[in-house]
């Protein structure tokens, strides 16, 4: 594309860079943790929705991918990627037609947590030559989607046992509502009592005659503990690979590989720059953008198309400056963009269109 080879400055702006040496490193210190592990790393595409991405991690280690979506996972099949999980309950009529003809090209896989849906799930696929893998999908304290742990879920496996069309594949828990959870130490406690509510079930499962091969849970906050503990099979992280201001704070080891570009537009006061990247190239609902690599410049707000910045000391923002800006909320920072440009020794190495940015269907 017209951007390669490009200094990073050339850029018209706003722009969104991903620092690639960063991004290999945040991908290589995920994969060396799975190395050797009972569970693997399952990497969670929602962030980035970009399949070249999502191949990357594959290649260093991933078993497969989950996608918030079947929108996201459309995406993701179409690109070659066959080991897919759709991480939401799938109950429209059309969305349920999508996901079995996805069924026909790749292993997909999804979570269930009411009888209901999992009826509607094996009427679509009769007839159809394909068998879809569902998880009980098991509530772990966020406050979202699940069946109860125990005896609620045994009851729910046991209504999928008898539909065709469904393989029971396991279960899966979300507990996203501790990954930010300090002191570290108190998250790990927390997280092992959570994830224990899992495996209790999977026992319990088992004892009643079941085979539960796969117990999907963990996020880029806890991978360091599920991926420790004894029947977790696989892990699903995602904001690892490029991570964001807020996340960062808890998982300081993987480092903020992702930022908007913008221009300096006005220098009002000396105290005072505006830049032209707002809350329409930056996602902020967890909390405050920050400046990447530049000490005395502060945000202090953003609005629809400017981020105010505060100046101090013998920091400098003259008009016409580049500025880093590193998004408080990935996820959203990247749906508001086209394509990501990957910087390496200050030069555009590559510019890769954002394909499922549109796919939150």
């Amino acid at each position: 594309m017209y951007q390669i080879g490009l200094e990073k400055d050339e850029l018209d702006t706003p722009a969104l860079l991903i620092d690639l040496d960063l991004m290999e490193e945040n991908i290589s210190t995920m994969a060396d943790f799975f190395r050797g592990k009972e569970a693997a790393l399952r990497a969670h595409t929602k962030v980035h929705r970009t399949p070249i991405l999502a191949h990357k991690q594959m290649e260093a280690g991933a078993k497969g991918v989950c996608c918030q979506k079947v929108g996201e996972a459309e995406v993701m099949v179409a690109s070659g990627i066959r080991d897919v999980m759709v991480t939401n309950e799938i109950v429209a009529p059309a969305k349920i037609r999508r996901l079995v003809s996805l069924a026909k090209h790749a292993d997909i896989s999804v979570p269930v947590d009411d009888a209901s849906n999992a009826k509607a799930l094996a009427r679509a696929v009769k007839g159809e030559g394909v068998e879809l893998s569902v998880l009980v999908d098991i509530h772990m304290g966020s406050g979202r989607c699940g069946v109860e742990p125990g005896e609620p879920a045994l009851r729910l496996a046991r209504s999928i046992q008898e539909l065709k069309g469904l393989r029971l594949r396991g279960l899966m828990g979300f507990e996203g509502h501790v990954s930010a959870m300090e002191p570290r130490e108190k998250r790990r406690v927390e997280i092992e009592r959570l994830e224990g509510l899992l495996i209790e079930t999977k026992e319990l499962m088992e004892r009643d005659g079941m085979e539960v091969p796969e117990v999907s849970t963990g996020s880029t906050g806890t991978y360091d503990v599920s991926g420790r503990i004894p029947g977790v099979t696989e892990v699903q992280a995602g904001t690892y690979i490029l991570m964001d201001a807020n996340y960062h704070q808890h998982v300081p080891e993987f480092g903020c590989a992702l930022s908007v570009l913008s221009t300096v537009i006005s220098r009002p006061s000396s105290d005072r720059a505006i830049t032209d990247a707002g809350r329409m190239s930056i996602s902020t609902p967890r909390g405050t953008p920050l400046v990447k690599g530049m000490d005395g410049l502060e945000v202090v707000g953003v609005h629809a198309e400017n981020t105010i910045l505060r100046v101090e000391g013998h920091a400098d923002a003259a008009i016409g400056d580049k500025i880093e800006i590193i998004p408080p909320y990935l996820d959203g920072t990247v749906k508001l963009h086209e394509r990501f440009h990957g910087i390496r020794n200050g030069r555009v190495e590559a510019a890769w269109e954002i394909i499922g940015r549109d796919s939150s269907n």
